[in-house]
């Protein structure tokens, strides 16, 4: 798949995460996007504050949505653009469902749990491929402005 496919479906996750700012949501603004022949077939964003449901993480509620579509929870030959690294229980959920390929925008210094704060594919001896750092600027800059928005 071409550098341009990668960074449409970025823009595409990343556009979403600007919108929940738009649309003052709650939740961090993470949007998590599934692909499978250059098709989508899931695009979720969190809605932990939304649910009240710890586990309404983007990733999680997409990797539902693509079990659904797809009628099997291995999703093999799937990729993951997220505009935020994944946590360790997001992380260890797009292991297991055997996605081929993550890209994440933004580090998570605190949870990220595929580079930064620990790498658990290491761990766990998955042969996910995990591309980071993908249009990080504008990942970083949606950030910034709901952590603002937030303690004001």
């Amino acid at each position: 798949m071409s550098n341009s496919f990668h960074n449409d479906f970025m823009a595409l996750a990343l556009d979403r995460a600007s919108l929940m700012l738009e649309n003052k949501a709650l939740d961090i603004p993470v949007c998590a996007v599934i692909v499978k022949d250059n098709k989508i077939i899931s695009i979720k964003t969190n809605e932990k504050e939304k649910t009240n449901c710890t586990m309404a993480h983007a990733e999680m509620l997409a990797l539902i949505e693509a079990n659904k579509k797809l009628n099997s929870w291995r999703l093999e030959g799937c990729d993951m653009y997220v505009t935020l690294e994944p946590c360790a229980m997001c992380a260890t959920a797009i292991m297991n469902a055997r996605i081929s390929n993550l890209y994440f925008s933004s580090y998570d210094i605190q949870y990220g749990a595929f580079s930064t704060s620990l790498n658990l594919k290491k761990f766990l001896n998955s042969k996910i491929n995990v591309f980071s750092g993908i249009m990080v600027d504008r990942g970083d800059e949606i950030l910034k402005k709901y952590f603002e928005k937030l303690r004001k």
